[in-house]
């Protein structure tokens, strides 16, 4: 709750102002029923005209104070409950930026995006009728039952007996509603990844005809959701009748026991009139804050699911003075042990000590979970190992500030993605200074330029959100060319050419010779020809280096690298080249 209302900032004198103004109209309405009674009393029953115009005028000029110290009270309110959400998405936005792939594996995406939007929009609205009616309504309260009190002390105790009732009641729906909602929202999480997975995979749902399988898994979400919400605010509906039977209750022991007093002369008529009035307003401050109740429980979930993602501390930090240039391209891997989950005893790498000079060429092969990707991931960074250590340049990954060495080493993943713009835009996400000409050589070297030079608007060619109007293998070359400028020390392509020809491939290897010989190059891939003219090829086989050498050698020598051969070579060679 603490790191929620810190995200108040510049919005708290909006906050203190709505409190001290609805304070102001609380005062102004319960003066009214006194003035009523004054009226009542001293014009009416005593024949006194001057003294009804004289009331009369000052129950409408406080009537007249009390709408506009509640009008500016409900636009303060809007201003900082709107001003909370705002602040509260910029800060989990910001704290998502600053996290690693280990931080981000604790979160799915749709539980972040349940905690930006529906999470955010149940705390501000809790915040508004917090800071109005939860302020308004003890206030209310407790005027009311203070001049109840002057009125009538004995009268005053039906009120008490009321009020222990709608406690009894109305805790007892709170404690079972609180657990229902506290489950509402995580079935939230569950109906957005079935959206998220159902519209991102349309292609897929529709190719298999599956379009009524996921319309029944998507209605089971939604009728689970709808269940537990009937639930609870099928409990929640018992509000209104334990707070008629308090009214009602009120109502008729007041009456009955105020005729007799005003009957003995202990009560006057325009006592009896305000006291009700005190009453009722005693009463609809219970039931408001029974509204606020219901709206903090609901809330304190939504408070707990924004406050893990905001306490979340990057498992990767910069060291005090850190590294800002990357000497060169060479890389050391000194016997790293490596698991996704330190301490599990399940490593993704074990043992790997490993020597790149600056400049090689290096394939890298293996069967499915070898380690591949893992390995990559540790010479930027994206992980820290569990034991040994990471080399870039001569010096441990670790001492380096993390966006000089990730400038330095750039990455082409497994999963390309692309972001809605031109694909000037798009390319300039490696180096936002590139001009013109520089982003058409980065395409040239990838062998984009192909496909873009024939498109109707060439570089200018808007992509749709995730690349959505170009190919798997088109994707793949702009996420090379946006890799190529940054002009990095090491590049790194995750088996990114896996949707190209072979013949494409060879061009873009043979551009890579050409155009960045300086530049450390780690090709992981799935076909042979992809990595045969590497300077060296590393064989991964459950996390372990099985072999480091040429493609002559392995060959001859590593029986993995030859079934790899053999499979691709008898089957007829790569699926886009003749045996």
């Amino acid at each position: 709750m603490r790191q929620v209302l810190h995200q108040l900032k510049g919005y708290k004198r909006d906050t203190f102002l709505c409190i001290g103004l609805t304070a102001l109209e609380v005062v102004m309405e319960i003066l009214l029923p006194l003035i009523t009674a004054l009226i009542i009393d001293k014009g009416l029953e005593g024949s006194n005209l001057p003294a009804v115009y004289r009331y009369g005028i000052l129950m409408v000029a406080m009537a007249f104070l009390s709408l506009v110290f509640g009008a500016l009270a409900g636009k303060f309110a809007a201003s900082a409950a709107s001003g909370l959400s705002a602040n509260l998405r910029e800060a989990i936005y910001a704290n998502i930026q600053t996290f690693s792939f280990s931080n981000l594996d604790k979160f799915s995406v749709p539980g972040l995006v349940t905690r930006m939007t529906t999470d955010i929009t149940n705390v501000q609205n809790a915040f508004m009728m917090i800071i109005r009616v939860a302020v308004r309504a003890p206030l209310n309260l407790i005027f009311s039952f203070a001049m109840c009190l002057m009125i009538s002390a004995r009268l005053s105790m039906m009120f008490l007996i009321a009020v222990a009732f709608l406690v009894i009641v109305l805790g007892a729906i709170m404690a079972a509603t609180m657990r229902i909602f506290d489950r509402v929202f995580k079935k939230y999480d569950d109906l957005n990844a079935s959206v998220q997975e159902n519209v991102s995979a349309i292609r897929v749902v529709k190719a298999f005809v599956r379009e009524g399988y996921e319309n029944s898994k998507f209605a089971r979400a939604s009728a689970g959701l709808y269940k537990m919400f009937v639930k609870a605010e099928g409990l929640l509906a018992f509000n209104n009748p334990a707070m008629m039977i308090a009214i009602y209750f009120c109502v008729i022991s007041v009456s009955w026991f105020g005729a007799q007093f005003i009957v003995g002369g202990s009560l006057t008529t325009g006592n009896l009139t305000s006291l009700f009035s005190y009453i009722m307003s005693l009463l609809m401050s219970l039931m408001m804050l029974s509204m606020v109740v219901v709206m903090i429980t609901m809330s304190l979930a939504s408070v707990r699911r924004i406050g893990e993602v905001l306490s979340e501390t990057p498992d990767l930090q910069n060291p005090a003075h850190p590294v800002e240039t990357v000497a060169d391209g060479s890389i050391d891997f000194n016997h790293v042990n490596f698991s996704y989950k330190h301490g599990s005893g399940k490593n993704a790498l074990s043992d790997i000590d490993l020597h790149i000079a600056s400049g090689q060429t290096i394939g890298v092969i293996g069967g499915t979970g070898s380690g591949k990707s893992s390995l990559v991931n540790l010479i930027c960074r994206l992980y820290d190992v569990d034991s040994g250590s990471v080399y870039v340049g001569g010096r441990d990954v670790r001492e380096y500030d993390m966006e000089a060495l990730r400038n330095q080493v750039s990455v082409v993943l497994q999963k390309n993605t692309l972001f809605s713009g031109t694909i000037l835009e798009n390319l300039r996400w490696g180096n936002p200074e590139a001009t013109d000409q520089e982003c058409v050589e980065a395409c040239k070297a990838a062998c984009a330029d192909e496909f873009i030079d024939r498109l109707p608007d060439g570089y200018h060619t808007r992509i749709e959100r995730g690349g959505a109007n170009v190919s798997g293998g088109q994707k793949q070359r702009l996420c090379i060319a946006r890799a190529l400028l940054k002009k990095p020390k090491v590049l790194i392509l995750d088996d990114s050419t896996s949707a190209v020809d072979t013949a494409t491939d060879a061009k873009i290897r043979s551009a890579f010779a050409r155009e960045i010989p300086g530049t450390t190059k780690i090709i992981i891939a799935q076909r042979i020809s992809s990595v045969e003219h590497a300077d060296r090829i590393l064989v991964l086989d459950n996390g372990r280096v099985d072999a480091f050498d040429t493609h002559e050698n392995l060959l001859k020598t590593n029986a993995i690298y030859q079934e790899i051969y053999e499979s691709q070579v008898k089957g007829g060679g790569d699926f886009d080249q003749p045996a």
